[in-house]
């Protein structure tokens, strides 16, 4: 690290999204700052910032009074206006959350009820739901028409170049092995020896998040549990029935969204993506096990808990991973005119989902503080759409540590 002793340190790291928009804010709030963005890998946004569905989310689902409330219709601004200057597509295609029953619709109501005083939405039925989505099918809709698409690793990539620019460093190719504080600085030992000194340290390692947290110390008493999202591409034909984002009404007794088609930012369209238990935290191929990561997921007693809980869902997830038919069935109840053959796969991405020891889903975004040190433990979708909103937080917080 550049050592300069009027300047004050900050080492960020972790190179997605997340990491990247918090260097952002830090160095637009503190020009001066000496910063360094450390990464074990080669380069920025080669993992969930990378590999998602690219949807830039509306905040349509969150209570209101959460962070992932609060940081999606704040970051979702910032990045609209970020993508703006930069000039990196982003698509407001709108989206429709679709119910084909009486239950579903009275779910997306209170859906509506709940978020339309910060959401611009609308119900409407099934023949205005036909004239935004020709091909869709369904009783109602929840329409929201500022949905977008963006290539968040464009983005994460854009930020990186921005801040390499502008003088700050990167250290690609390092893994942290060791944490260690005292009354002048934080230090971080790296795989290779290396040694990083820095007056604050911000982590924001996603998928190693609370491993790293464990390594400075801190009991976050989650653990981080990885669940792979398949996806895949539409062909040409299939493409042209999609105009914007299909989502199924979310069940309120399952975790995730479920399967839905979407627009990309640079053209065509895609559907998925299921999720998966994966038995390695960077296992994109279903048939990689990670002995560590494995027994650290079946150790953990909140695993269990959480299989208990949602094993029926569990169990379809894992069947629709192993049988195409299944995943097109899924697909085919939004849009019933495409077939298997319009289907090609792609690679997968895999979530970070904080559980605690009861087997219960942190539903929230997850910051935890200690001297010198910010760790952003939890952060599931809507993550990169909140990045430069989780960044502000970050680095109104990191003003504290630094004026200490």
């Amino acid at each position: 690290m550049k050592a300069h002793s009027s300047r004050k340190r900050v080492l960020i790291v972790g190179a997605g999204i997340v990491g990247l928009a918090t260097a952002w804010n830090l160095t637009r709030r503190f020009p001066d700052l000496d910063l360094t963005i450390l990464d074990k890998e080669s380069g920025p946004a080669l993992h969930q910032s990378g590999r998602n569905s690219g949807v830039v989310h509306s905040g349509i689902y969150y209570q209101s009074d959460s962070l992932k409330s609060r940081f999606c219709l704040r970051g979702n601004v910032l990045l609209r206006e970020f993508c703006l200057r930069e000039n990196i597509p982003l698509e407001t295609c709108g989206k429709v959350i679709v119910a084909f029953g009486d239950d579903e619709t009275a779910r997306l109501r209170r859906l509506h009820d709940n978020n339309s005083h910060l959401v611009s939405c609308a119900m409407i039925g099934g023949e205005h739901l036909r004239e935004l989505e020709p091909h869709c099918a369904g009783r109602a809709a929840l329409h929201v028409p500022d949905a977008a698409v963006v290539d968040f690793g464009a983005v994460a990539r854009r930020i990186s170049e921005k801040l390499l620019r502008g003088g700050h460093a990167a250290i690609w190719n390092e893994t942290v092995v060791g944490v260690e504080q005292s009354a002048a600085a934080q230090r971080i030992r790296c795989g290779s020896g290396r040694e990083l000194t820095s007056d604050l340290i911000i982590f924001c390692g996603g998928l190693q998040a609370d491993r790293l947290a464990v390594l400075a110390g801190l009991n976050p008493a989650v653990r981080i549990l990885p669940f792979r999202g398949e996806y895949f591409r539409l062909n040409s034909r299939a493409a042209q029935l999609v105009n914007g984002l299909i989502y199924p009404a979310p069940d309120p007794a399952l975790p995730f969204l479920g399967v839905h088609l979407h627009r990309l930012a640079g053209g065509g369209a895609e559907c998925g993506p299921n999720a998966v238990l994966s038995f390695g935290r960077e296992s994109y191929d279903a048939n990689v096990l990670n002995m560590r990561d494995a027994a650290s997921t079946f150790l953990f007693g909140g695993s269990w808990r959480l299989f208990k809980r949602h094993w029926r869902s569990g169990l379809d997830e894992l069947r629709r991973s192993h049988d195409k038919a299944r995943f097109v069935d899924s697909v085919r109840r939004l849009v019933p005119d495409i077939a298997a053959a319009d289907l090609t796969p792609r690679t997968a991405g895999i979530r970070a989902q904080a559980v605690d020891k009861h087997g219960r889903l942190f539903n929230d975004f997850l910051i935890l503080e200690q001297a010198g040190q910010i760790h952003v433990v939890n952060a599931p979708s809507p993550a990169a759409t909140a990045a430069c909103a989780i960044g502000e937080e970050i680095a109104s917080r990191a003003s504290q540590h630094l004026s200490a």
